[in-house]
């Protein structure tokens, strides 16, 4: 893998994405749960043209902090940048913010994985 892996999406705080709506809160606030999954987002979207062919990632750790509200009608942006590789292990900081500031920040933790072997491994959980 290259040097600068990094991407940045972004997504509108909505009713739909509210601690309220998920069940992590009870507040019309951005929620947490949406906030890592914005993060992930972000890292997959840095990895998508890096992977080799049948491989993809699967998020293993997230240690983030969340450190301010967001209303609904704003806009949150996350970054994920990888900062070290060990084998199939990649480590990426990560940081969200909306348009008053940093609102999130810290490291997530993914694994590649042959999308076909894991899937099917998964599956087999199944017939037990």
């Amino acid at each position: 893998m290259s040097d600068n892996i990094k991407a940045t999406v972004t997504e509108a705080v909505t009713e739909s994405n509210t601690a309220q709506f998920v069940g992590s809160g009870s507040l019309k606030v951005y929620a947490t749960p949406a906030m890592l999954a914005l993060m992930e987002k972000a890292a997959c979207e840095a990895l998508k043209d890096v992977l080799g062919e049948g491989e993809t990632t699967v998020g293993t750790l997230l240690n983030v902090k969340h450190l301010a509200a967001t209303p609904v009608g704003m806009t949150v942006t996350a970054t994920a940048e990888l900062i070290e590789r060990d084998g199939r292990k990649l480590l990426f900081n990560v940081q969200a913010s909306d348009e008053s500031g940093i609102i999130g920040e810290g490291s997530h933790e993914r694994f590649v994985v042959l999308a076909d072997r894991f899937t099917e491994k998964t599956y087999s959980k199944l017939n037990k």
